[in-house]
């Protein structure tokens, strides 16, 4: 009886409403009177988050030295966060500063799959530079045979490739339920925990395959992960030299350092069992914005290889400029 009231309930809603054809971001709530702030703010960070990665991405490209598999893997990690905060950032800002902040249905379901596609590709990344420090450390003789070009390539395709199916799922499940109103996406870009509701159809099966398929996806990361750390860790403290387990430490610091900052938010957002819309908004806008932005500096402060090929690059492009 219930399915059959909730069939019925669903029917008469997409019999009195019209398919939504765009739908309206409310933006973060509790924040009416700030949007010149945020915008400032925003900006500052997405500008932040373009040089930076465009900085590391350029040192490495260009050096010699940074052509081996760590920085390989370190420069597609450049790469995500540039096109990441691009997702939501530029739609954000026009409407802090007074446009439209309506989104077209296909340039809502564009930003979900987006979202997800690269937020899968950093999960999956970060598992594959896991394994590469396990390689390095653990296996120094045989770690230039075992991170060979073609493993590589390899890793690199399948992160890209299975992100792409990984999103493609969501965004179909997601859009292919009727929305017929409301249209108001209670949040600053569109995601499965602000869009789903919004549909005029029963969507268990949506929300519960979307969880798992998120939860199952960043488990097994999780956990891929921790099993390299805590074979590295054994390897480390087997080290009878000071020095190297202090440079092996110093090497991954870094990783771990972008690992919790990437899986917080993620745990937080998606495998809390109630959510809280302001909180939500607030922790994802540090993901997103901050958390990019962070990297750049996360890589250079704690590796010298990077800051020497920064500074060359840096004192090269300066009096190239200034002629």
């Amino acid at each position: 009886m219930p399915a059959q009231t909730c069939r019925a309930t669903c029917w008469m809603k997409m019999r009195n409403h019209t398919p939504v054809t765009e739908f309206l971001l409310m933006g973060i709530s509790h924040t009416k009177g700030l949007e010149n702030v945020l915008f400032v703010f925003f900006l500052a960070f997405y500008l932040l988050t373009l040089l930076g990665n465009l900085l590391i991405l350029l040192s490495i490209l260009t050096s010699s030295n940074l052509h081996t598999p760590m920085y390989f893997f370190l420069g597609n990690l450049s790469v995500f966060d540039i096109f990441f905060p691009s997702v939501s950032s530029p739609k954000m800002m026009l409407y802090l500063m007074g446009q439209s902040r309506t989104i077209s249905y296909q340039g809502c379901a564009s930003q979900l799959f987006f979202y997800h596609f690269l937020g899968c590709t950093e999960c999956f990344l970060y598992t594959v530079m896991a394994y590469d420090r396990f390689a390095a450390i653990c296996h120094p003789l045989r770690y230039t045979v075992i991170m060979n070009h073609r493993l590589c390539t390899i890793m690199t395709l399948g992160t890209w490739m299975g992100s792409c199916l990984h999103a493609s799922v969501l965004t179909f499940l997601i859009f292919k339920s009727p929305y017929c109103g409301p249209n108001e996406v209670d949040h600053f870009f569109c995601d499965i925990p602000v869009v789903l509701p919004l549909a005029c159809a029963d969507t268990s099966l949506a929300q519960t395959v979307s969880f798992i398929n998120v939860g199952v996806v960043t488990l097994i990361c999780f956990l891929l992960i921790l099993t390299s750390y805590t074979r590295i860790v054994i390897s480390i403290l087997k080290m009878s030299s000071s020095e190297g387990r202090h440079r092996a430490f110093s090497t991954c610091s870094a990783h771990l350092t972008s690992i919790l900052l990437f899986y917080g938010p993620v745990i937080f957002i998606y495998l809390q069992p109630v959510s809280s819309p302001w909180l939500d908004s607030v922790v994802q806008v540090l993901n997103n914005i901050v958390t990019p932005s962070l990297n750049p500096l996360i890589y250079t402060l704690r590796n010298k290889d990077v800051k020497l090929t920064l500074r060359k690059v840096l004192i090269q492009r300066v009096p190239t400029c200034g002629a």
